[in-house]
């Protein structure tokens, strides 16, 4: 007799949910915890309630229940609280209307007696069909406020759980080509273990496979789907099962969507009874399919955000490396002196694969490199990096020229075996007007003498990392005074205007002649205009560099 009045003055909460049913709870362990997060001993499914929403806690002897910064506060008997020591049928709800209300109670008996004063009629008045209708509403307020897929899900597995009366859910999201549980609750909404799905998930996944309509399972014998025959009914301890399969959502109308897409699922949403059968009458199918294609679509939504984040993440990064990229090209030209330059480079996308670099070896000669490697985007613009490091420690000497583009030729081939290759022009300028030369199957410049003639250099080899034993000769030049030349990326020669026209054949040796005359800086503005003009403004398929050297002796 002591035990049993010991368990009936037990404290307690009497829950009565947003449909009208209630339960009792004990409060246990302590402190606790209520809130919409699934961790918490009272799961309140409304997203309007705090992730943590409150919690009681015993100080001597006594249970206060705490707010724990909700949004819409802790009401005792009406009145707003941040904490309040619990009295037996003091009512407690959390701020807003039509959803869970407690009542703090120390008699078993005492609860009865409470429950019978608020709703002695509640039974009759609250139908299934209104605890369905608000199971639906808790779905579409969640997809209007929560942020959290998984919270949305749950909220789907609730509303299923509601509609067949079935005790336990599981939602099951295929992934590299298996199914696994994304979420499990029980028909109270309190999360469940895994390990609770008892049905092997491969018996589930073939039937997926080969039945057109999953809504009822009938897994007597078990033996059929491949399940070892120690595992019958009674073993699984399952009277019933229903399986709805999560349809892979494409354009059209649901009909259509869900007709051409039976076979390309992305899961289910499982569902079964120890103790009772699953209703699956009326228009109850409707509703699962319903919620099976609002779970779909979640599904989908949140595929789709997760690629506009990476892809965010990914313009973010290119952005980045665009920066360093530029970064990492000169941006001061010699004006003045013996030797003067003008140059700039475009990138197609975010980063480009072309590169060029000036620099003065000594007081008495400048080295200038442009190159352009194969492809597009950031391998591209990996190996132009590579390239500006090498040439970085490079020396002025002859030798040493034709010795790096060789090592060059060699690394590129080796690494990439063949699938990238880099053209390029490798030059040294001196002092007393002598130019040493190397084109790697780059365009041919154009050497500007200062009569205002044209003349192209010639290519000395073939690109780099093309063939293992290529050889790249170095050719000399001695510039006069007034000499300019003009070096360019193919995006440059070979962009195209809305004719289908190439700016090499149709404008840019006329666009050079008409700046002969002029300095490095007046050629290069002029050709560029020139570019603009051809290509109406369009943005280049290619990346396009330009760089003009002047010889003023």
């Amino acid at each position: 007799m002591s035990a049993v009045a010991k368990s009936r003055s037990r404290p307690g909460l009497v829950v009565i949910n947003p449909s009208g049913n209630r339960a009792r709870v004990s409060l246990d362990p302590i402190p606790f915890l209520i809130g919409r997060q699934a961790d918490n001993q009272l799961v309140l499914k409304d997203n309007r309630a705090s992730r943590s929403h409150a919690r009681i806690v015993v100080e001597d002897g006594q249970y206060i229940i705490e707010d724990l910064n909700s949004r819409h506060g802790v009401h005792v008997n009406g009145e707003r609280v941040t904490r309040h020591v619990l009295a037996n049928s003091d009512r407690i709800d959390f701020g807003f209307q039509d959803s869970y209300r407690l009542i703090f109670t120390v008699e078993e008996d005492e609860m009865n007696r409470i429950l019978g004063q608020i709703a002695p009629h509640a039974e009759t008045a609250v139908s299934s069909g209104l605890a369905k209708l608000r199971a639906l509403v808790e779905v579409a307020r969640a997809l209007q406020s929560s942020l959290s897929t998984e919270d949305v899900l749950a909220a789907v597995v609730d509303a299923a759980l509601t509609v067949t009366g079935a005790e336990r859910g599981f939602l099951l999201l295929r992934k590299a080509g298996e199914l696994s549980v994304s979420v499990a609750r029980d028909q109270h909404g309190r999360p469940l273990p895994n390990t609770e799905l008892r049905v092997p998930t491969s018996v589930i996944n073939r039937a997926l496979r080969t039945r057109r309509e999953l809504l009822s399972m009938n897994f007597d014998p078990l033996e059929e789907h491949g399940v070892r025959p120690e595992m019958s009914v009674a073993d699984l301890e399952l009277r019933s099962v229903v399986c709805v399969p999560l349809i892979h959502v494409r354009t059209g109308s649901m009909q259509e969507t869900v007709l051409a897409s039976i076979d390309d699922t992305v899961g289910l949403l499982y569902m079964d009874s120890r103790q009772v059968a699953a209703d699956l009458s009326g228009g109850n199918r409707e509703l699962l399919q319903t919620l099976a294609l609002e779970a779909s679509t979640i599904i989908e939504n949140a595929r789709l955000l997760q690629e506009e984040r990476e892809k965010q993440r990914m313009e973010e990064e290119l952005s980045v490396a665009r920066q360093i990229q530029r970064s990492l090209l000169p941006t001061k030209f010699p004006s003045e002196g013996w030797f003067r330059a003008a140059a700039s480079s475009i990138a197609s996308h975010e980063v480009g694969g072309d590169y060029f670099d000036l620099r003065p070896i000594g007081t008495d000669s400048w080295a200038v490199v442009v190159a352009d490697v194969s492809g597009k985007g950031v391998s591209s613009a990996l190996l132009a990096s590579l390239l500006q490091g090498a040439f970085l420690l490079a020396s002025e000497a002859r030798a040493d020229m034709q010795q790096t583009l060789s090592r060059i030729n060699h690394f590129i081939n080796e690494r990439t075996q063949g699938e990238k290759y880099a053209t390029m022009f490798y030059g040294i300028v001196t002092r007393d007007g002598v130019m040493h030369w190397s084109n790697a199957g780059h365009p041919k410049p154009f050497l500007i003498n200062r009569d205002g003639e044209l003349r192209a250099l010639p290519t000395t080899g073939i690109p780099l990392g093309m063939l293992e034993i290529a050889t790249y000769p170095v050719e000399e030049l001695r510039l006069q005074p007034g000499d300019k030349l003009v070096l360019y990326s193919d995006g440059l020669s070979e962009a195209e205007n809305a004719d289908g026209a190439f700016f090499d054949k149709a404008g840019l040796r006329e666009a050079v002649k008409a700046r002969a005359s002029g300095g490095c800086q007046d050629i290069h503005i002029g050709v560029l205009q020139a570019f603009e003009r051809f290509t109406e403004g369009s943005v280049p398929a290619d990346d396009v560099t330009l760089v003009v050297l002047e010889y003023a002796g």
